[in-house]
C-alpha cells in the first residue's frame, strides 16, 4: 500500500524551499580570485606569531596581592611577564573554528616587588618567580564582514597555570616561606583570569588592525580599479584554508559597474605549497573591458612619432591618393591611429594564455589648421601571448605579440593592397607599442595578501578556463612592526573590544 501523500500546503511550502534553494545557487556569484593556505603553512606562520604572543602575554597587568596573616602583612606589586618558554605547540586547522593554537606545558617569567611588614620591622625588594605548567588553548574564526573584508569574528580561549614557584630570600626568608602558599596562589588565580583577556585583544583589535591592510576594493592606477570582496565566509578543513574573491576589476568613472562573471570557476586542488592562487579568465577579461570602458585603449601617432621608415612606406602606398590633394596638404604631418574595437578577450589553455585583439588602423594626413585627411582605414586582428608572474604581492603579465593580420573592410581587393603594410606594422608595433605597453603591464597589480607578507618561489600552471600560483610565504616584516604601524588610533574602541565573553577565560 502506498504511503499517503504529504498535505498540499506541507507539498506547497517543501516545493517553495526547494525552488529558492535552486535560484540562490543559479544566482551565486562566482569568483575571479582564489586563495588556499595550506598546512604546510602554518610553522612558519606560527613562528612568527608565537614571538607576537610573547611580546602580547608581556603586557599582562596583574593587580597588587595584598594581605595579612597573623601579624605579618604582606604586598606584592609590580608583577610583570619578563620571558615565555615553550615545551610544546602546535597550530592547525579545525573546521568551523577555522584557526587552532594550543599551547602545553609551557613557562612564565616574571618579576615582582615584595614587601613585607611584621610589628616594626619591614622587609621589601624585587624577587624573580615561575609560572609552571602553563596551557592555552584558543580558536580564532575568520569570517567576512560586511564590507567584504576577511575578519577576526570571534576568538574563544582557555588558559590554566598549574603551579607556581617564587625563589623567596632576606631577613624574612622563612616567613616569606611560610606565605608561599597563599602569595602563589593568589598571583596564579590572578594570572589566569589575565591570559584570556589579553588574547582576546591581541585577535580582535591587533590582528584585525593587520588584515585591514587586505586590500579590498583599491585602485590600481588613475583610470581602473580592482575589487577583491571576499563572497563568502572562508572555509577551512583539516588541512587548507580557502578564500573566494571577487577578482574584478572596474574603471573608476563608473565605480557600479561590473562585467558578468560567466567564466570556468577556478578549483584548487594542490596541497603542496604554503599558499595556492587561482585567477580565472574572467579576471583578466574584467581588467581589460575596463580598461577599455575607461577609453585607455587606443594609440596615436603624428609627425614624429611615426617611425620614418614606415612614414615613406605608407606615402609611397597612399601615393595615388596623396598626389590628387591640394599642394597645401601633400606634405602635412602622417597620423598613424590604432584604436581597439572591442574589449579583448583572454583565453587560458594548458598549453598558454592568449589574448585577442580587434583593432582599427586609420592613416591621415593632418594638414595644420584643416581637417584632417583620411588615407585609409583597415581592421588588425593580433594574437598576444601573456606570461604571468607572481613577485612579491604583485602580479605581472608581460605580452609578446604572436599573431598579425591586416585587412580591409571595404573590399578584398583593398586586403591585398595592404599586403605590403602587414610587415612594417608589425614591426612598429613590436619595437614601438609592446614594450610601452609591457612596462606597464610590468608593474602589476596587488593580490590580497597582509602587508609585510610576500610570496616566494613561485610556480605558474595553466588549466582549462584559469591558471594557479604555488608559492611558499615570507615575512618581510614582522607582526609586531605592521602591527603596530596600523594600531588603531582610537583607544576607547579597543579597549571595548578587548573584554572577552565571560566564557572565554577559563581558570
Amino acid at each position: 500500500m502506498s504511503p499517503p501523500l504529504p498535505p498540499r500546503p506541507l507539498a506547497m511550502a517543501l516545493f517553495g524551499a526547494l525552488f529558492l534553494a535552486l535560484l540562490a545557487g543559479a544566482q551565486a556569484e562566482l569568483p575571479g580570485c582564489k586563495i588556499r593556505i595550506t598546512s604546510k603553512a602554518l610553522e612558519l606562520v606560527k613562528q612568527e606569531g608565537l614571538r607576537f604572543l610573547e611580546q602580547e602575554l608581556e603586557t599582562i597587568t596583574i593587580p597588587d596581592l595584598r594581605g595579612k596573616e597573623g601579624y605579618f602583612y604582606y604586598n606584592i606589586s609590580e608583577v610583570k611577564v619578563t620571558e615565555l618558554q615553550l615545551t610544546s605547540s602546535e597550530l592547525h586547522f579545525q573546521p568551523e573554528q577555522e584557526l587552532m593554537l594550543q599551547i602545553s606545558n609551557a613557562s612564565l617569567g616574571l618579576r615582582f616587588r615584595r614587601q613585607l611588614l611584621y610589628w616594626f620591622f619591614y622587609d621589601g625588594g624585587y624577587i624573580n618567580a615561575s609560572a609552571e605548567g602553563v596551557s592555552i588553548r584558543t580558536a580564532l574564526q575568520l569570517s567576512r564582514d560586511p564590507t567584504g573584508r576577511i575578519k577576526v569574528s570571534n576568538v574563544s580561549c582557555q588558559a590554566l597555570v598549574s603551579r607556581m614557584h617564587a625563589a623567596f630570600g632576606g631577613t624574612f626568608k622563612k616567613v616569606y616561606e611560610f606565605l608561599s602558599t597563599f602569595i602563589t596562589s593568589g598571583m596564579r588565580f590572578l594570572l589566569n583570569q589575565q591570559i584570556c583577556p589579553v588574547l582576546y585583544h591581541a585577535g580582535m583589535v591587533l590582528l584585525n588592525s593587520l588584515l585591514d591592510t587586505v586590500p579590498v576594493r583599491s585602485n590600481v592606477d588613475e583610470l581602473v580599479g580592482i575589487d577583491y570582496s571576499l563572497l563568502k565566509d572562508p572555509a577551512a578543513s583539516a588541512s587548507n584554508l580557502d578564500m573566494d574573491f571577487r577578482g574584478a576589476f572596474f574603471p573608476l568613472a563608473e565605480g557600479n559597474w561590473s562585467l558578468p562573471n560567466r567564466a570556468v570557476e577556478p578549483q584548487l586542488r594542490e596541497e603542496e605549497r604554503m599558499v595556492y592562487v587561482a585567477f580565472s579568465e574572467f579576471f583578466f577579461d574584467s581588467a581589460m573591458e575596463s580598461y577599455f570602458r575607461a577609453g585607455a585603449l587606443k594609440l596615436s601617432l603624428v609627425g614624429d612619432k611615426v617611425p620614418h621608415d614606415l612614414d615613406m612606406l605608407l606615402r609611397a602606398t597612399y601615393f595615388g591618393s596623396i598626389v590628387l590633394l591640394s599642394p597645401a596638404v601633400i606634405d602635412s604631418p602622417l597620423k598613424l591611429e590604432l584604436r581597439v574595437l572591442a574589449p579583448p578577450r583572454c583565453t587560458i589553455k594548458p598549453s598558454g594564455t592568449t589574448v585577442s585583439v580587434t583593432a582599427s588602423v586609420t592613416i591621415a594626413l593632418v594638414p595644420s589648421d584643416q581637417p584632417e585627411v583620411q588615407l585609409s582605414s583597415m581592421i588588425m586582428d593580433t594574437r598576444l601571448s601573456a606570461k604571468v608572474a607572481l613577485r612579491g604581492k604583485a602580479l605581472r603579465v608581460q605580452l609578446d605579440l604572436r599573431r598579425f593580420r591586416i585587412y580591409s573592410n571595404q573590399s578584398a581587393l583593398e586586403s591585398l593592397a595592404l599586403i605590403p603594410l602587414q610587415t612594417p606594422l608589425k614591426t612598429m608595433l613590436q619595437i614601438g607599442v609592446m614594450p610601452m605597453l609591457n612596462e606597464r603591464m610590468w608593474r602589476g597589480v596587488q593580490i590580497p595578501l597582509p602587508e609585510g607578507i610576500n610570496f616566494v618561489r613561485e610556480v605558474v600552471t595553466n588549466h582549462a578556463g584559469f591558471l594557479t600560483i604555488g608559492a611558499d610565504l615570507h615575512f618581510a616584516k614582522g607582526l609586531r612592526e605592521v602591527i603596530e604601524k596600523n594600531r588603531p588610533a582610537s583607544t576607547s574602541d579597543t579597549s571595548a573590544s578587548s573584554a572577552p565573553p565571560p566564557a572565554t577565560t577559563a581558570a
